[in-house]
């Protein structure tokens, strides 16, 4: 079995909005081979800086787009062709986007794999632990604590039992933040609370807000800090009355390895289209060894959606499940199949490979731009 064509793909919703929202476009990304198979995948990523990765020619042995380096292999040697893509994209990637496409070839790869083998990517994983798990539905604040409250009460009414806050306005003011979350914790009820303040504080002013907002019981505190700022989450982690929770912006298990090696973190948040399976499955077995919780990142499409209920279905302690409920056709029309929690609880997919199926004619109502 060889790799014959790597097809990348732009869908894009109509109306875009000036929000930190990444379901609003994505990166689709076909590996095919000759014999009829093919594999899919998606990174969250600036689509276009993704699609250049991949189309890249050949400039040098260490700076080559992705393409050129796997046609004509087998994508069934995952790990091999990780290693191969890191090492041939090593003068712009590494730690960033280079990774973040080389994570949408490796889903589509997986992908590819199970349905060859006719196995549920998490079998392949080395198996499931979960084969259903607790979803949280992840929302961005509303303008006050007003309508933070409201924008609650209306996913605990959906049957959510956990709602995750974030990013803007977070970080105007202490008190609009102490505002937002009150605000949250009113409408939520006994519901765990989950906020994502969005890497708008230094160390001292998150401590001070963990302190504030404890009273409220928030289950974390997510990038309270800027996602580089390694020494700043050590010293945020040992001091904080709530659990510290970031790496949803790391890129691969490199990009991982400080925070790992420091124990900067109560709980990991790995995103699958930014890392991919092969090093999110070595991210798991180094948090794991170090006691640590995971919880996967995902705020895309059905895609990115169902690679992580395989991925997360892996980890032994794993305990919630981020599940967008932005309302954008990307989110919930991009795929046949429905990947979404149902009063609370979102079931792991055991169809072959990610378990998935494309909807052509959304792809082609939403397309902006290809390649082969």
């Amino acid at each position: 079995m060889k790799i014959s064509e790597i097809a990348c793909q732009i869908v894009r919703i109509p109306n875009v909005t000036a929000k930190t929202a990444s379901s609003q476009d994505s990166v689709i990304v076909r590996v095919r081979t000759a014999c009829g198979l093919e594999g899919i995948g998606e990174a969250d990523s600036s689509p276009e800086v993704v699609k250049a990765i991949v189309d890249a020619p050949f400039s040098h042995n260490i700076a080559c787009g992705l393409r050129q380096i796997l046609v004509g292999e087998n994508p069934l040697e995952h790990e091999r062709l990780w290693q191969k893509m890191y090492r041939r994209t090593m003068y712009f990637g590494r730690t960033g986007a280079g990774i973040t496409a080389m994570a949408a070839v490796d889903m589509a790869l997986w992908d590819l794999k199970g349905k060859a083998l006719g196995q549920p990517i998490h079998r392949l994983l080395g198996g499931r632990h979960h084969s259903r798990l607790r979803g949280y539905a992840s929302i961005l604040f509303g303008r006050d604590g007003k309508e933070t409250a409201d924008i609650a009460r209306r996913w605990v009414a959906e049957g959510y039992t956990a709602v995750k806050f974030g990013w803007e306005p977070m970080g105007t003011s202490e008190a609009v933040d102490i505002d937002l979350v009150r605000g949250a914790r009113e409408g939520l009820g006994d519901a765990t609370l989950l906020i994502d303040a969005g890497c708008v504080y230094d160390a001292r002013t998150a401590l001070r807000r963990a302190h504030a907002f404890a009273e409220f019981k928030p289950e974390w505190f997510e990038e309270p800090l800027r996602e580089d700022d390694i020494e700043g989450y050590v010293w945020l982690r040992d001091r904080s009355p709530i659990p510290i929770a970031a790496g949803e912006g790391e890129c691969g298990r490199e990009s991982f390895r400080p925070l790992i090696d420091r124990r900067a973190l109560d709980v990991y948040q790995v995103d699958i289209s930014r890392c991919g399976f092969t090093d999110a499955a070595y991210i798991r077995s180094r948090v794991e060894e170090i006691g640590a919780r995971l919880c996967n990142h995902c705020y895309t499409s059905p895609l990115t959606v169902a690679a992580s209920l395989h991925w997360l279905s892996t980890c032994r302690d794993a305990f919630i499940f981020e599940d967008c409920v932005e309302d954008s056709p990307l989110r919930h029309d991009l795929t046949i199949e429905k990947v979404r929690s149902v009063s609370g609880i979102i079931e792991v997919p055991d169809r072959p490979g990610l378990g998935v199926t494309l909807d052509e004619d959304f792809v082609a109502r939403h397309l902006v731009a290809q390649s082969r």
